[in-house]
């Protein structure tokens, strides 16, 4: 990684939502010298040829290099258990495969012998809906499909009707789902959660503990959301850059991060009508989609905390500084940047 401010990335992070195989994901880091998926430098300077892969991930375009010091063997080895864990994880999590966990949840309902990593992420995504008063909510999947479906397949240009958007919100509610040992209860018919806006950090993390039991100790993972353990082999900080929401492919601000993670949530990054009235963020209370900034980033211990805290400030609406304060100082070791419709970054103090 660059030391120096992160100039313009050659291509923003993108992925795409659970139906539509197009769409800009809301998450748009961008990593100087460092491809979408993931990038490790374990001794700076070193002459072997770093092995690449490119694929996909959760559905989304992703590439991996990892750069090692001669070893190929141990970085093959890295990087064939580091995919094995993506491919395991995206059966668990993923709305692309008919056959994850979760796929089979909304589908029936019910769930029995959920893996506990499963049972983990939604305990966990649960609890942050209960600390955000419902505003993150992992049962918003039934209003997203009502608008991808008015928008994207109708072709709309109007927003649904009131109607349609009641009838959807009837279905949005977090305290209906069950978890009971490894059993997982939806408690009304039509009910839908999606993980989107917690699984790539939950993924990120795992895969950087991963990558410490291969002996990597100086790295930067990113599997949807960046994750830096310990600094660069030199001594420097991993600089990521914040996409301007006006114009993705320049960075409008660097963090130089340690031992941290970085999530950003933004609804530029998937608008799902012509003007971007429309959005993947939307709130589960009134059914709109109507953030108050063009992105929130958080700088967090883990990548999951940092995924979905992003995602719940980046919902809470209007002008709500203490509300979101307030939710902020619920996670300790946390820091929020919000960029706002003229490219003005502050920090939620």
């Amino acid at each position: 990684m660059s030391h120096s401010a992160v100039p313009a990335p050659t291509a923003a992070k993108l992925a795409v939502s659970p139906k539509s195989g197009t769409l800009g994901r809301r998450r748009l880091l961008m990593l100087a010298a460092v491809l979408p998926l993931a990038a490790w430098r374990v001794q700076q300077g070193a002459q072997a040829a770093p092995l690449q892969w490119q694929g996909t991930a959760m559905g989304a375009p992703a590439s991996l290099i990892l750069h090692h010091d001669g070893d190929a063997a141990g970085a093959q080895a890295a990087l064939t258990a580091t995919l094995a864990e993506v491919a395991r994880l995206e059966a668990m999590f993923s709305l692309f495969r008919a056959d994850s966990v979760l796929s089979r949840l909304n589908r029936n309902g019910r769930v029995d012998n959920a893996p506990p990593e499963f049972v983990e992420l939604l305990r966990t995504s649960l609890a942050m809906a209960a600390l955000s008063n419902g505003v993150f909510d992992p049962s918003i999947q039934p209003l997203w499909n009502l608008y991808f479906d008015h928008f994207v397949v109708g072709g709309n240009t109007q927003p649904p009707a009131a109607d349609r958007v009641a009838q959807a919100r009837v279905l949005v509610n977090w305290r209906g789902v069950r978890l009971a040992g490894s059993s997982v209860t939806l408690e009304h018919p039509g009910m839908g959660l999606t993980l989107n806006g917690i699984a790539q950090g939950f993924i990120t993390d795992r895969c950087a503990a991963l990558l410490r039991s291969h002996g990597f100790g100086h790295l930067l993972v990113d599997m949807g959301e960046p994750r830096a353990l310990a600094a660069k082999p030199d001594g420097a900080s991993w600089q990521i850059g914040l996409a301007d929401p006006r114009e993705p492919s320049r960075a409008l601000h660097t963090l130089s991060v340690v031992d941290r993670a970085v999530a950003t949530s933004g609804g530029y990054g998937t608008m799902l009508d012509a003007n971007g009235l429309y959005t993947h963020l939307i709130n589960a209370r009134t059914g709109r989609s109507a953030p108050a900034f063009e992105s929130v980033t958080v700088v967090a211990p883990s990548a999951t905390q940092a995924d979905a805290l992003s995602t719940a400030l980046a919902l809470i609406p209007g002008n709500n500084p203490s509300t979101r304060l307030a939710l902020l100082q619920t996670q300790p070791g946390c820091r929020a940047l919000c960029i706002n419709s003229a490219g003005v970054v502050s920090e939620l103090v």
